[in-house]
């Protein structure tokens, strides 16, 4: 019976996954195209669109552990997404592009986030909780920073909706947009079907909350990053990629968090979480050396960032 089960969750597991992997490789497609008829970088494009799109699954998981009164899953499964976002996703990208060219726009916004993914550590620090202050607090900064990034990086010497010559019409551009709009749906839909089924693997095999949230959910929540990341290295629009990931770090570090909290205060024993916030701003200051250093991820960076996340599965699993 249970290995029934077992063997029906995982063919639901794989079938969701198929789906998630077809709905990001038209997400970038269609991602592209507005980005060129809205004069916007592929940076900002991707940050404001993508990187909210895909850490909604992260806030769903936010929202339920904070109505059901354990928001500590949630502070687990942020700090396992901005982990394997700085690491699994930008390795994987970088290998199969053989390197990516980071721009200045991405360059300018490493500090920012820096500053935010720290700022839930300092509040916690502080107040030995996040409370609805706080939570307050982290919603209205993303927020701000979203203001400040459509604000400052909007692409003005680019003509609107002009790409290699060519006007294109509204009435594609709107084409684009539902197109986009039904490929988002057709992701959320699928990650939400992909954690469901992965939470229910990991309950029949046995395998502890702490475990879950920092590592099951929380790659389960980051397929969409992890997807949209392989789409867009094999579109040759690796770019995006450090967008969303750099994004969706600031997302989840703030606005899931933030939402998190204001519902309901995240409040318990982070002694046990402490490891693996050190290996998050590790990551973080890993992955800020390598672009400030080089202006570059090359494959070499890759494989190190790789190390990096197989080394965090190690030595959690060795020490819960």
């Amino acid at each position: 019976m249970v290995l029934s089960m077992l063997v029906i969750d995982l063919a639901l597991f794989l079938l969701a996954s198929i789906v998630l992997v077809s709905s990001g490789r038209y997400i970038v497609i269609f991602l592209s195209r507005i980005s060129a008829y809205i004069g916007m970088t592929e940076y900002v494009t991707a940050f404001i669109i993508m990187s909210v799109s895909t850490s909604l699954p992260e806030l769903f998981v936010g929202i339920n552990s904070a109505l059901k009164h354990i928001p500590v899953l949630t502070m687990g499964n942020v700090i396992g997404a901005n982990i394997i976002n700085l690491t699994l996703v930008i390795s994987v990208s970088a290998l199969l592009s053989r390197g990516i060219k980071i721009k200045e726009d991405i360059k300018e916004n490493l500090l920012f986030m820096f500053l935010l993914a720290s700022l839930p550590i300092v509040l916690i620090w502080f107040g030995s909780s996040l409370s609805r202050l706080d939570g307050l607090i982290l919603v209205s900064i993303f927020f701000w920073y979203v203001y400040y990034t459509i604000k400052q990086k909007r692409v003005s010497k680019v003509k609107k909706n002009v790409k290699n010559g060519v006007v294109m019409e509204f009435s594609k551009f709107m084409n684009n947009v539902v197109l986009l709009a039904f490929s988002v749906i057709l992701l959320f839909g699928s990650s939400f079907f992909v954690v469901r089924y992965a939470s229910s693997l990991a309950v029949n095999l046995g395998i502890s909350e702490i475990l879950i949230g920092l590592f099951l959910v929380s790659i389960a929540t980051s397929l969409p990053e992890l997807t949209f990341g392989v789409m867009s290295s094999l579109a040759k629009k690796a770019q995006m990629t450090v967008g969303d990931s750099i994004g969706s770090v600031i997302c989840n570090s703030t606005l899931v968090l933030g939402v998190t909290a204001l519902i309901y205060p995240i409040s318990d024993d982070f002694i046990l979480l402490f490891t693996s916030l050190l290996f998050m701003l590790f990551s973080i200051i890993i992955f800020i050396i390598m672009v400030r250093k080089n202006n570059a991820v090359s494959w070499r960076n890759g494989l190190l960032l790789l190390l990096v996340y197989i080394l965090f599965i190690l030595f959690e699993f060795y020490l819960k």
